[in-house]
């Protein structure tokens, strides 16, 4: 045991917190069955190594002096964050107590998503979830930098590290608000909304990227009067008249607002096919590769 940049090795360390919680070194050495000398040696090091004397010697028992009042401090904490950190790596290889990091579309939140996790925590009560919501650039640009173990996207990302599985095909609308012209209808081309403003997803959103190229094989660029993030935000806009949106169709217990009407657009393009993303640059924790197994083994039809 050295002082190395600053650290000292863990064992001597939590030798010291045994005999300054039982304030006598025979009977700390008895307690960790190691030989009485042995400990008083390792005990004589950490102090070199230290350049302070960490016991007052009172008789035959010791006390921590002042500068072992101040170390014992710190050595618990260290002691603590080692052991939190053993527990963390022995779950993590635990596919029934480990942690699953997934980042997925802000679109799925309100449905596939929770159906998955809560099934999947039938079978793996043990397993936790770290979830991300963001934009389908940044679901992938997580994934491929490892922040997240996996990721639940659309369209198909085009970086050639991150592998790609189908999970569900979903076939867009469009959101008008109540009283439209286009409100009665069933069935329409997103041509006919060509003259209409719209409220439009971000950049680097999925439905952005479908929306684009739906405007564009329609032959129209459209007027963009707002662009948001989130699914609720572009319906909410709609509903308050500010213009038209190419959405998902609203799933699970998902809210819609007051004064949205959806009709189902018939463009060959008005779809989107939501998949799961990951890498195999990395290896994933077993509780992440069987969520991984069980995501694409799922009927998410």
């Amino acid at each position: 045991m050295r002082v190395s940049n600053g650290g000292v090795d863990t064992t001597t360390v939590r030798w010291f917190l045994v005999v300054a919680d039982l304030g006598h070194v025979t009977n700390a050495a008895a307690e960790l069955r190691i030989s009485q000398p042995g400990l008083s040696r390792a005990i004589a090091r950490l102090e070199a190594d230290l350049g302070r004397p960490l016991f007052d010697r009172v008789g035959r028992r010791v006390a921590l002096s002042a500068y072992g009042a101040v170390f014992a401090e710190h050595a618990r904490r260290l002691v603590a964050a080692e052991d939190a950190a053993r527990r963390a790596l022995a779950q993590a290889a635990d596919p029934e107590h480990g942690e699953v990091s997934l980042a997925f579309l802000h679109t799925q939140g309100p449905s596939v998503v929770p159906g998955l996790i809560r099934r999947f925590r039938e079978r793996h009560p043990g397993v936790r979830f770290r979830l991300s919501q963001d934009r389908a650039e940044r679901v992938g640009a997580a994934v491929a930098a490892g922040d997240a173990d996996l990721g639940i996207t659309s369209p198909a990302p085009g970086d050639p590290a991150l592998a790609w599985r189908p999970l569900l095909t979903e076939r867009l609308q469009l959101a008008v608000p109540e009283g439209h012209r286009l409100a009665g209808r069933t069935r329409v081309r997103l041509a006919a909304a060509a003259a209409e403003p719209f409220v439009a997803f971000r950049a680097g959103a999925g439905l952005r990227t479908i929306f684009d190229a739906l405007t564009e094989s329609a032959g129209f660029v459209p007027d963009i009067a707002f662009e948001g993030e989130e699914t609720g935000t572009v319906r909410g806009l709609v509903a308050a008249g500010l213009g038209v949106a190419v959405v998902a169709p609203p799933g699970g217990d998902q809210d819609v607002p007051h004064g949205v009407r959806h009709v189902a657009l018939t463009d060959a393009g008005a779809a989107r096919t939501i998949g799961l993303i990951w890498t195999d640059a990395r290896r994933r924790p077993p509780a992440a590769e069987a969520f991984r197994a069980f995501v694409l083994a799922a009927d998410t039809k």
